[in-house]
C-alpha cells in the first residue's frame, strides 16, 4: 500500500493566497463612506400619501429630511439653580459658541446665527444649536462646548434630547400628585422629563405625592433607562421590566387599608416604531426602510395602547406617540382603539400646551400598498388573498361619517421642514368612562400574592437530609456570587425595607437629628445582611408598590442612595451622607451636622481634587473654622446661600480638615454656578492627541529618549 504524502499546511496556505490574488484592504481601515440618503420606496409611498400640501412643500420636505439634524438640549427645570445655569448658558456659553463657530466656518462673529430658543418649550429652557453632533464631536474650535455638554449632562444640569422628543411629556401635562406610567421608557429622556414635572413644586411638597413607573420590555435597555433617570435622583421612580402589551394589573393599598387595582392618572405610550421620522439623526434607515416594518408593528402598537387605556383612570390622560410619519403606525392605530372603546376614549386637542410649535393636523385619508409600492389599495377588498395576513382591514381609513366623529385632525404631525427638526407624531386621549373590556379582579391578584409569599416562605426553610439534619449550602471560593443570568435577564437583588426600631436607623436618626416625618420603613437595602452597605430611600407610595407587587412584576430599580457605610477610626458614626440623596434627605436633617459656608470657602473645598490632601480648616474663614470646632469627625452638609439660589453639598469634617464629597462632574457644575475659574478642569483632546503623537514620534526616532523618560518617571 503506497504511503499517503502528508500535506504541509503552510505551503497549502501560500498556494491559496496566490490563487486568491493580492490581499484585500481591511474594510475598517477604509475611509467612512457617506450613506446615500435616498430610498425610492420611501419617496414613492409618502408622495402617494400627500403628507405635504403642495409640490413646493414636498421638495422642502425631501431637502430637509436628507440633511443632518441640529443639536438640541434642555436645562433640567426642577432644580433651584436652573435659572442661574440658563443665564450662564445664554451669556458665557453662547459668546464662546459664536466665537468658535466663526473660527470653524471662517466667518465674522456677527455673521454667526445664535442658538435658537425653542418657543414652545416651557420657560425658555430648551435650545437648538445650528450644529450637528458630528460638528461638535470632531471640531477643535468647539471643544469647550463639547466639554460643557458632557459635564452638565452627567451632572444632571442639562439633557441632550431631540427637540420633537420633548413634545409628548409636555402634552401629557404631569402634576406632582399624578400617578404616571411610561410604558416603553428606554432609553429614558422622556422619563427624565416626567420626573422633572413631578418635582416641579418643591415648595409645596418635601417629596411629591405622585410617582413615575418607567417600564421597558428589553432587560438591557432597562439599565440604560436607570442610568439616564438616576441623574435626577428622585425617590419617586420605579423601573420595571415587562412586556407593555401584557402589563399586569398592580395592587395598591387604599387609605382604609384595603387593596385595589392601581389606575394611573397619566400614561405615556411612546411605542416601538419604524423610526422614519429620525432619518436625519439615523441615516442608516435610508438603506433598510420598507413598508413591511409598519405592517409588522401595527399590531403591537395597538396592543400597547389598548393595555394603556385599560390601566388609565377615568378622567386620566394618555399620550400616544411615535417617531414615524406613517399613518399605518399612527392614525390607523388610533382609529382602531377609538372604535373599540365605543366612546369611552376621546381624542383631545393639545396644541395650546405647545404654543409656537409648527405642525400638521392628523390625516383622515391614506392608502396602503405592497412592500415595493407597486400596488396601491384603497380598501381591504382590493388586497390579494396572499397579503391578507400582512394587510388587515383595521389598517384602512374608516368611512367618512365615522372618521368625522373621532376627530383624527386633532393629532399633531411634526414634519422636518416645518422648524428644522425630526419627524414626530403625537395624539392625546382622555378617558371618559370605564372600557367594556377592562378587567379589575382584585381577589385574583391577592390570591397570586399569597401563593407567591407561601412559596417564598417554603424556599427559605432549611432543606433536611435523610437523617433530618439541615443541608449546608455549597460555599464558593470567590465570595458573594454574581447575579445569575436568567431567560429574561438577570435576577435582581432583593428589596429589603427597614422594620420598626431598626438599630442602624436609630443611630442615623440620633447622629443627623432626623425629622420625625421621615418614614423609616421607606429606607431599604439591596442585600440580606446585618451590616448594611448602601441605604436607599423611596417615597411611601413606591414602597407600597414594591411590597404589593414584587412577585407580580420584575422590578429593576428604585430608591435614591441616601446613606453609605464609611467606617473610619476617627468617626463616631459609621454612615456618611450620599450627595445623590441629599436633594431628598436634606429636608429631614436637623441643624447639628450643618455648616454654612461663604463662596470663597466652597470654591476652595471644591478645587481640592486630591482626597488624600483635603484643605486644612485653618485655610477657611474664621466663622467656618469656629463651626468646624463645634462638629465632631464625620459627614456633614455644606450650605451656601446666594441671592439666586441655595446650594447643599455633602462634606466631610476630618480631624483637622474639611472637604467636599462630590463627584468631579458635579464639582465642575457647582463651580460654574459660583463663577469660579474652570481652566484646571478643561481638557482639549486634540492637544492631548498631538502631544501623544509627538511623544510617540520622538520615541520612534530616538529610543534612548524613551529610556530617559522611564528613568525620570521612576
Amino acid at each position: 500500500m503506497p504511503r499517503v504524502k502528508k500535506q504541509n499546511p503552510f505551503a497549502a496556505r501560500k498556494r491559496q493566497k496566490r490563487e486568491n490574488g493580492p490581499p484585500k484592504p481591511d474594510r475598517r481601515a477604509l475611509p467612512y463612506e457617506e450613506i446615500k440618503r435616498d430610498n425610492a420606496f420611501f419617496i414613492k409611498y409618502y408622495d402617494l400619501q400627500k403628507i405635504c400640501a403642495t409640490e413646493e412643500e414636498w421638495t422642502q420636505f425631501l431637502t430637509s429630511i436628507r440633511d443632518n439634524l441640529p443639536t438640541t438640549f434642555r436645562v433640567t427645570g426642577f432644580k433651584d439653580e436652573a435659572k442661574a445655569l440658563l443665564a450662564i448658558i445664554e451669556s458665557q456659553l453662547f459668546t464662546e459658541y459664536v466665537r468658535a463657530v466663526a473660527e470653524l466656518h471662517q466667518k465674522a462673529p456677527e455673521e454667526v446665527e445664535r442658538p435658537l430658543c425653542l418657543p414652545w418649550y416651557p420657560n425658555g429652557l430648551a435650545y437648538q444649536l445650528h450644529l450637528t453632533r458630528k460638528d461638535i464631536r470632531r471640531s477643535e474650535p468647539l471643544y469647550r462646548l463639547h466639554n460643557f455638554l458632557i459635564v452638565e449632562t452627567t451632572a444632571g444640569g442639562i439633557s441632550r434630547q431631540e427637540a420633537v422628543s420633548m413634545i409628548p411629556p409636555i402634552v401629557l401635562d404631569v402634576k406632582p400628585t399624578d400617578k404616571v406610567l411610561d410604558m416603553c421608557a428606554a432609553p429614558g429622556s422622556k422619563t427624565a422629563q416626567l420626573i422633572e414635572a413631578l418635582h416641579a413644586s418643591p415648595e409645596e411638597h418635601k417629596i411629591p405625592p405622585g410617582f413615575v413607573l418607567a417600564n421597558d420590555v428589553d432587560n438591557n435597555r432597562c439599565y440604560m433607562l436607570v442610568h439616564q433617570a438616576k441623574r435626577l435622583n428622585s425617590p419617586c421612580l420605579l423601573v420595571t421590566n415587562h412586556d407593555s402589551s401584557a402589563f399586569p394589573n398592580l395592587l395598591t393599598t387604599q387609605p382604609d387599608g384595603s387593596k385595589a387595582i392601581l389606575k394611573f392618572d397619566k400614561i405615556l405610550c411612546d411605542v416601538p416604531c419604524s423610526g422614519d421620522g429620525t432619518l436625519r439623526k439615523n441615516p442608516d434607515i435610508w438603506l433598510k426602510w420598507n413598508l413591511a416594518q409598519a405592517y409588522n408593528l401595527h399590531g403591537i402598537q395597538y396592543r400597547i395602547v389598548r393595555r394603556g387605556a385599560e390601566m388609565l383612570e377615568v378622567g386620566g390622560r394618555l399620550v400616544y406617540s411615535t417617531c414615524s410619519l406613517n399613518p399605518i403606525e399612527n392614525e390607523a392605530v388610533l382609529q382602531r382603539i377609538l372604535k373599540d372603546a365605543e366612546g369611552a376614549l376621546e381624542l383631545v386637542d393639545a396644541g395650546h400646551l405647545v404654543p409656537g410649535l409648527k405642525y400638521k393636523p392628523g390625516m383622515t385619508d391614506w392608502k396602503l400598498a405592497t412592500k415595493e409600492v407597486d400596488q396601491v389599495f384603497t380598501s381591504f377588498d382590493e388586497v390579494p388573498e396572499s397579503l391578507h395576513t400582512i394587510i388587515r382591514p383595521g389598517m384602512f381609513p374608516l368611512p367618512a361619517d365615522e372618521m368625522e366623529k373621532i376627530g383624527l385632525e386633532k393629532c399633531i404631525r411634526v414634519l422636518p421642514h416645518l422648524q428644522d427638526s425630526g419627524g414626530f407624531f403625537v395624539a392625546v386621549l382622555e378617558k371618559r368612562r370605564q372600557l367594556a373590556f377592562e378587567k379589575n379582579d382584585v381577589k385574583e391578584l391577592e390570591d397570586q400574592n399569597q401563593k407567591a409569599n407561601e412559596a417564598d416562605t417554603a424556599a427559605k426553610e432549611p432543606q433536611l437530609d435523610e437523617e433530618g439534619k439541615p443541608i449546608e449550602e455549597k460555599s464558593v471560593p470567590w465570595g458573594p456570587q454574581r447575579k445569575r443570568r436568567r431567560l429574561h435577564g438577570y435576577k435582581e437583588d432583593p428589596y429589603v425595607f427597614f422594620g420598626e426600631n431598626d438599630a442602624d436607623y436609630l443611630a442615623i436618626k440620633e447622629f443627623y437629628q432626623l425629622d420625625g416625618t421621615l418614614n423609616q420603613r421607606c429606607l431599604l437595602t439591596r442585600c440580606l445582611t446585618d451590616k448594611k452597605k448602601n441605604i436607599y430611600y423611596c417615597s411611601d407610595v413606591i414602597r407600597d408598590l414594591v411590597v404589593n407587587n414584587e412577585h407580580n412584576i420584575k422590578i429593576i430599580n428604585t430608591g435614591v442612595k441616601t446613606f453609605v457605610r464609611c467606617e473610619n477610626r476617627h468617626t463616631v458614626h459609621p454612615y456618611r451622607l450620599a450627595q445623590e440623596g441629599l436633594q431628598t434627605s436634606n429636608a429631614f436633617m436637623g441643624a447639628s451636622r450643618r455648616i454654612e459656608v461663604e463662596r470663597d470657602d466652597l470654591v476652595l473645598l471644591l478645587n481640592c481634587t486630591d482626597p488624600t490632601k483635603p484643605p486644612s480648616t485653618h485655610e477657611l474663614r474664621q466663622e467656618t473654622q469656629q463651626r468646624c470646632k463645634e462638629l465632631g469627625v464625620g459627614s456633614c452638609i455644606l450650605k451656601y446661600v446666594d441671592e439666586r439660589f441655595t446650594l447643599f453639598v455633602v462634606g466631610w469634617r476630618g480631624t483637622s480638615s474639611l472637604r467636599a464629597y462630590v463627584h468631579k462632574d458635579e464639582t465642575i457644575h457647582i463651580l460654574r454656578l459660583l463663577g469660579a475659574d474652570l481652566s484646571k478642569f478643561e481638557t482639549n483632546k486634540y492637544e492631548e492627541a498631538r502631544a501623544a503623537a509627538a511623544a510617540a514620534a520622538l520615541t520612534a526616532t530616538d529610543p534612548a529618549a524613551d529610556d530617559e523618560a522611564g528613568e525620570s518617571s521612576e
